[in-house]
């Protein structure tokens, strides 16, 4: 493709890929693998129509950086993995193991047994299809990154990028800390997603996770006695904040804590949720968007090289497209700063 075809100061159009780029996935630097998958969410439902509301939101981002030169010309594709009808049929399976464990029934009843095993080897397929496709862009020297979909889908581009690289640390912007283990009985559940890294995945150095304000008690337990886990939850972070420490301060510490190679997990409920009202467990509290910006922007001038990253849980809204609409100006500065983290360019 010749960039001179293209004028990024053009009305956007839709044509398939994020933000409107002309790049194909072929030549592209940056892969942005969409996985519209959700099973397992437990609360509600929507995060498989994520992907395509964000590329549809994302033609209205204007392709100006502050931070990155040219930022149009960072050569992202985009690519889909097709798993809605597999997606739609599991989750109406996911809604009656839920239903029938919130009535009193357990996880270990025969009753639902089918249903939970037909999901678990739905979701080792979707991280078997996401692992083969990120392990091929990496192999061909691409940076992958992986767009949800529930939160669990980013677990075959984790596996990928630690067999790539020996010292991960992984940064994890989320509302929860996301540390069960099979959680309602779903292996790969959504709320499992660092459980099943930590444990599954070699190579992890750290999981530094910021901004968490709802975990439960074991979760919690796992957190003190795994070394490799530091927490940063909301309530610390806006107390150190009263206290008089800068959001500048804290980001310093943040990022202290992670290695050479860094890799994000953005779960969108880890901003605050006016800016992500639909997403399928909101809480209350969370970074604004212009916190997480600059927590980005941190990683990516600190020295440290940004292998990879996830955006999840984007869900779009009945009401409007907000919720993509900011979906897309995080992904936007997830891929300015992977492109800065790897070619630093003094700004």
């Amino acid at each position: 493709m010749n960039d001179y075809a293209f004028n990024p100061n053009d009305i956007g159009r839709i044509n398939g890929n994020y933000f409107g780029l002309p790049y194909s996935i072929e030549e592209s630097k940056i892969a942005l693998i969409s996985v519209p998958w959700d099973v397992t969410t437990s609360y509600t439902a929507g995060t498989m129509y994520g992907p395509h509301a964000i590329i549809e939101a994302s033609v209205q981002v204007d392709l100006f950086d502050f931070d990155v030169k040219d930022a149009w010309k960072i050569r992202i594709g985009s690519i889909e993995l097709h798993l809605t009808e597999d997606s739609s049929r599991l989750r109406e399976l996911a809604e009656e193991v839920i239903v029938y464990l919130k009535d009193g029934g357990s996880v270990t009843d025969k009753k639902i047994a089918r249903h939970l095993s037909s999901i678990n080897r739905g979701s080792e397929r979707v991280n078997s299809k996401v692992y083969t496709q990120a392990k091929q862009f990496l192999d061909n020297g691409k940076i992958a990154a992986v767009i949800g979909g529930e939160h669990s889908v980013p677990f075959g581009l984790i596996k990928a990028i630690t067999e790539k690289y020996s010292d991960v640390g992984i940064l994890h912007i989320d509302a929860h800390a996301d540390l069960r283990n099979a959680y309602e009985g779903f292996e790969y559940s959504h709320a499992s997603i660092m459980h099943n890294v930590i444990h599954k995945c070699a190579g992890i150095n750290k999981l530094v996770q910021v901004g968490i304000r709802d975990l439960s008690g074991e979760e919690f337990d796992l957190i003190q006695q795994d070394l490799r886990i530091v927490l940063y939850s909301d309530y610390a972070l806006k107390e150190a904040g009263y206290n008089g420490k800068t959001w500048a301060q804290q980001c310093n510490d943040i990022v202290a804590n992670l290695p050479q190679h860094v890799y994000i997990s953005f779960d969108i409920d880890g901003l605050s949720p006016e800016y992500c009202p639909s997403t399928g467990t909101p809480v209350p509290g969370g970074l604004s968007f212009n916190q997480a910006v600059y927590l980005l922007k941190t990683v990516a001038l600190s020295g440290r090289k940004i292998v990879g990253f996830d955006l999840c849980e984007v869900t779009p809204g009945e009401s409007g497209e907000w919720d993509a609409n900011v979906g897309a100006r995080v992904l936007f500065k997830l891929c300015c700063y992977t492109y800065l983290s790897n070619n630093r360019i003094k700004t």
